[in-house]
């Protein structure tokens, strides 16, 4: 046997069907998309469309409140921060603040209000903590282990004068 006479198996490859190409093709005039329609064209996007009837997320009733002006916070646990300073992680005389956090990779601040400190854990070390917002808990833990929890003052909303 030679490189030129190398052959794919007998079925291996199918002759594709050309679409498209007259009546007596079997899959000629719509190319078998159906007939006329959304459907028939390219660009179908029809997602939770159920043929007319009332979509399931239209049935469904809404709950609850959205409020838009909402504050999300990154969150970082008192355990945590006992790791990372155990490891070496954060430095520990420093004050731990926001860019600490993130520069060490124990949270992602991007487009939330900023940090929030929890007290799920246990800390041992006294540690200075600058940070957005924390649980009574936590400042209780962190004071107990003879550190100091400092909170950010929210930004001062603008308001027009009267």
């Amino acid at each position: 046997m030679k490189l030129n006479e190398l052959r794919d198996n007998e079925g291996a490859r199918p002759k594709f069907k050309r679409i498209g190409r007259g009546i007596g093709s079997g899959k000629g005039k719509t190319g078998g998309r159906g007939v006329k329609g959304q459907k028939a064209r390219t660009g179908v996007s029809l997602n939770g469309f159920e043929g007319g009837q009332l979509p399931l997320y239209r049935r469904l009733p809404k709950r609850g409140f959205h409020n838009l002006f909402r504050k999300e916070y990154a969150v970082i646990n008192l355990g945590t921060l006992e790791k990372a300073l155990a490891a070496g992680t954060l430095p520990a005389g420093e004050t731990v603040d926001e860019a600490a956090l993130e520069k060490a990779g124990l949270v992602r601040v991007g487009k939330k209000a900023g940090v929030r400190l929890l007290a799920k854990g246990a800390i041992t070390r006294a540690v200075t903590v600058n940070v957005a917002g924390a649980s009574a808990a936590a400042i209780a833990a962190v004071q107990a282990a003879g550190g100091t929890v400092t909170v950010r003052e929210a930004a001062a909303e603008e308001t027009p004068a009267a």
